[in-house]
């Protein structure tokens, strides 16, 4: 079997998983957590690595052995099987060649991350909050579609229905890999329930989709933080009135990046136990600064590429959801369908797909595979 260049960048991977294998049985590495985590998610994707490598030598012996059968067989029905054989197999190859470049490309190390989600009602006043509820309810039911766990952190409502501002956490499996995607400003074109006209009016919402962060990962001096509690409003039984469940947290943290000094306030009345409260305050802020820490990473990730569909810029308008015409266009990748009534019930799976196709192209592209 010929050493193909891709076989030759694939040289070394076996003592390099060996060796990872040791390395997550030390007990000194074990007591490390930052380090464990890191070697076993660098074990886990090298076991894939080499699962599809091998696969794909077998591929090329299998060629090999159908061509020198042609070679060598003059028995005509022999042929024509290692004929059909050889067709069949080197067909398989391009896809196989594919699977493995994008397996060696570098995942980002947050993908599998779960996350924060942050959405907040733009330009458009009590439009913009119900647009903002109803991206709310099409996340919730795409996470429920995936076999994900969401729990809302905190609201504020807006005024004729929908959310001035939501955040919620989803957890599960490659949360923030896939999530990320979303990261932007959604516009909407549409009808008002306030509009008397019947005139289609342009409103807007944010959002942020933040990878959690560890409890390593970020330093945090807890004694530090200034609690306050209050009584939750709004609806609910009588407990939500006369307990003082809801929690809010100061914490002056100074920017590594910057090198300033800032407040941070975080507010959580999602549950009537304190102690949850404070539990989830806790881990925004913990998600919060290690956002702010990562900021020059995700930067330095966006100047490299020039049309990086998951940028992490907040500020881009990166769809529209058109009502009259029942249409969705996400303007990164000149993606549009109309289905936008599935669409808005969870259905947005194959968006996603188009968009990481997109940015796996640009990553062959920027790696030269």
């Amino acid at each position: 079997m010929a050493q193909t260049p891709l076989l030759q960048r694939l040289d070394g991977l076996d003592a390099r998983f060996e060796e990872i294998g040791t390395l997550i049985t030390d007990p000194s590495v074990i007591a490390d957590m930052k380090r464990y985590v890191k070697l076993s998610k660098e074990y886990k994707d090298l076991e894939v690595l080499l699962g599809t490598t091998k696969e794909y030598r077998r591929l090329l012996s299998d060629i090999d052995d159908a061509r020198e059968l042609l070679e060598t067989e003059s028995d005509p029905e022999l042929r024509e099987m290692a004929k059909e054989e050889l067709d069949t197999k080197t067909a398989l190859v391009p896809e196989m060649e594919e699977r493995i470049k994008l397996l060696l490309i570098p995942e980002d190390p947050e993908d599998g991350r779960n996350a924060i989600v942050e959405i907040r009602g733009g330009t458009g006043g009590d439009e913009a909050a119900l647009f903002a509820g109803d991206l709310f309810r099409m996340y919730i039911k795409y996470c429920e579609s995936k076999g994900w766990k969401a729990e809302v952190s905190s609201t504020s409502e807006g005024a004729a229905g929908g959310f001035k501002e939501v955040v919620f956490r989803v957890t599960g499996e490659n949360v923030y890999g896939t999530l990320k995607y979303e990261s932007g400003v959604h516009r909407v074109q549409r009808v008002p329930v306030t509009e008397t006209q019947g005139r289609v009016h342009t409103s807007a919402a944010s959002v942020a989709v933040l990878p959690e962060a560890e409890p390593f990962d970020v330093e945090i001096n807890e004694g530090e933080i200034k609690w306050d509690t209050f009584r939750s409003g709004g609806a609910g039984g009588q407990n939500v009135n006369k307990v003082e469940s809801g929690v809010r947290l100061r914490y002056m943290w100074k920017n590594p990046n910057t090198g300033e000094t800032e407040e941070i306030l975080i507010e959580c009345t999602e549950t009537r136990d304190q102690p949850k409260n404070k539990e989830r305050a806790l881990g925004r802020l913990r998600t919060f600064i290690y956002d702010k820490e990562h900021q020059k990473y995700i930067d330095d990730i966006a100047s490299r590429r020039k049309t990086l569909v998951s940028t992490g810029d907040r500020s881009a308008k990166i769809r529209t959801y058109n009502y009259p015409q029942g249409r969705i266009t996400d303007h990164r990748i000149g993606y549009t369908i109309y289905n936008l009534s599935a669409f808005m019930d969870g259905d947005i799976q194959d968006c996603i797909d188009h968009l990481i196709v997109a940015e796996n192209a640009e990553k062959l592209k920027e790696s030269e595979l």
